[in-house]
């Protein structure tokens, strides 16, 4: 018997590293997935890769319509939603607050508040007519702390962290579970992006200074995190809503 056995998740940000790993887990548990992305060439490389129970939806999930579509579609395919990973999520720029633009504070705060915001919207009542289920945000160590040249992309993580606690309250009666998990750097395209942003032209260096800076000496990997992620959306976690889960190799212990 896997973890998920009958149960259907959809992650959003499906086509990035974290959430192919955390569907390659879900499904080698026993659940059905249904992976949300805005590239739906990317969204199919990865399904393909997966294999067999597992849905797609190409959408924008800053709007509502995408929101509803992606609850739709789980709920025809596979009868319902019991696990949203909201997964999905942008970096920005990296840039001094003085200089960044508002197109792109306002595209971060879309994209990893908004997005978030407007799935809890969408999976709650569908959660509801199961009895329940769990809900894991990405948020990140940007979360609990400050990185300088991060402003749009660090307050995003701390704000879907307050949203967490506020939904983890309302979804209680329901059985609705709620959490966030707060990686570390991880193995991932978007920290190639900010090393370039960090020391452009020298993003091995950028690497290995954050990685120094890491206790544990390296980035993680994406089936680190999916390991907590997968932890969360089982009925091991059936008592646990509410709560910020580090996955950060002890940086959070500094």
């Amino acid at each position: 018997m896997g973890k998920l056995n009958d149960k259907v998740a959809i992650i959003t940000g499906g086509s990035g590293g974290i959430g192919e790993a955390a569907a390659k887990r879900y499904l080698a548990e026993g659940a059905k997935v249904v992976l949300v992305d805005l590239d739906s060439e990317a969204l199919a490389a990865v399904a393909a890769r997966l294999g067999g129970g597992v849905a797609v939806y190409a959408g924008d999930i800053t709007t509502p319509e995408a929101n509803a579509a992606m609850v739709a579609l789980a709920t025809e395919r596979f009868g319902g939603v019991d696990v949203f990973l909201a997964n999905a999520g942008i970096e920005g720029t990296v840039a001094p607050l003085s200089t960044q633009s508002v197109e792109v504070f306002d595209r971060v705060m879309a994209v990893n508040v908004r997005g978030v915001w407007l799935g809890l919207q969408a999976v709650f009542p569908a959660m509801a007519k199961r009895g329940g289920g769990s809900v894991i945000i990405t948020s990140s160590v940007a979360g609990i702390g400050g990185t300088a040249g991060l402003s749009p992309y660090v307050t995003s993580k701390h704000a879907v962290i307050g949203m967490m606690r506020c939904a983890a309250l309302e979804g209680a009666a329901d059985r609705i579970r709620v959490n966030t998990v707060n990686p570390s750097p991880v193995e991932t395209r978007m920290m190639r992006s900010l090393e370039d942003g960090m020391m452009p032209g020298d993003g091995q260096a950028a690497h290995a200074t954050i990685a120094a800076g890491i206790p544990l000496g390296e980035y993680a990997q994406p089936a680190d995190i999916a390991n907590m992620m997968c932890f969360l959306a089982s009925d091991e976690a059936r008592f646990m809503t509410g709560g910020v889960y580090m996955v950060d190799g002890g940086i959070s212990a500094k």
